[in-house]
């Protein structure tokens, strides 16, 4: 509903006042968000779909992993390969919302936060890139992978 609205305004009126996805309330305790995001816990097959979909997550223009059917992985930031054993799903939660949480200097973008935020798009402003159950998902997969000599789930 929201987006076929979105395309129905005309793109100036759109960019003056985008319409505002209000955003699930969450606690950051030390270099986490301990509590999900949602009460349906995350899909590891949806968050792999998210990371890999350079249109959705566009993780993979920065990052690497165990992903090697697809083809020019990024090597900006840390390879994903075996993150599910170097952080727990609260720190990993926190990175996706939002990165410089964690680490100020961070180029990650914020994937779950609409404030305070420069240079967004048109079509992003006043909507986060991934949904609360998105950013979930995608914190499943992340924590599955522990070994970095398997590939990740399908």
């Amino acid at each position: 509903m929201l987006a076929a609205l979105a395309f129905a305004l005309p793109a100036p009126l759109l960019a003056q006042s985008p319409i505002r996805v209000p955003l699930v309330p969450f606690e950051v305790v030390g270099d986490a968000i301990p509590a999900p995001l949602t009460g349906v816990p995350g899909d590891a097959a949806r968050g792999r779909a998210i990371v890999v979909d350079r249109r959705t997550g566009m993780c993979l223009l920065c990052h690497a992993g165990p992903f090697p059917e697809e083809r020019a992985q990024g090597t900006i930031g840390p390879d994903l390969s075996g993150v599910g054993v170097r952080l727990d799903r609260a720190q990993l939660r926190l990175r996706i919302v939002d990165a410089r949480l964690a680490q100020a200097a961070t180029t990650m973008p914020s994937y779950y936060r609409i404030d305070g935020l420069t240079r967004v798009g048109t079509a992003w402003r006043g909507r986060p890139i991934l949904s609360a159950q998105q950013v979930e998902d995608v914190v499943a997969l992340l924590a599955s992978l522990g070994d970095p000599t398997k590939p990740a789930t399908r």
